[in-house]
C-alpha cells in the first residue's frame, strides 16, 4: 500500500487503471475501491492517490452525462 491512507467514502485515483474510485474498504494491501456514481467494485492493485481536481471534475461529469442519457 502507498504512503497515502484514503478514509472510507473518500475519492482516490487508481494509477493501475487511472480511475477515480471510492474507497469502500480494504483488504491487506488491496484497496476496494467503487465507480464514482456507483457499480461494480475492483480491488486496486497499484498505488493510490489522491486525485487531482481535474479527475475528480472528469469523475463527475462522467457520472452526470451518463444520468442525462438514461433520462435520471
Amino acid at each position: 500500500m502507498s504512503e497515502f491512507t484514503p478514509e472510507v467514502g473518500d475519492l482516490v485515483f487508481d494509477e493501475a487503471v487511472r480511475q477515480v474510485g471510492q474507497a469502500m474498504g480494504h483488504e491487506g494491501p488491496h484497496w476496494q475501491l467503487r465507480p464514482v456514481g456507483g457499480g461494480r467494485e475492483w480491488d486496486a492493485e497499484g498505488p493510490i492517490r489522491p486525485p487531482t481536481d481535474a479527475e475528480r471534475l472528469s469523475a463527475g461529469v462522467a457520472v452526470a452525462n451518463g444520468r442525462s442519457r438514461s433520462g435520471l
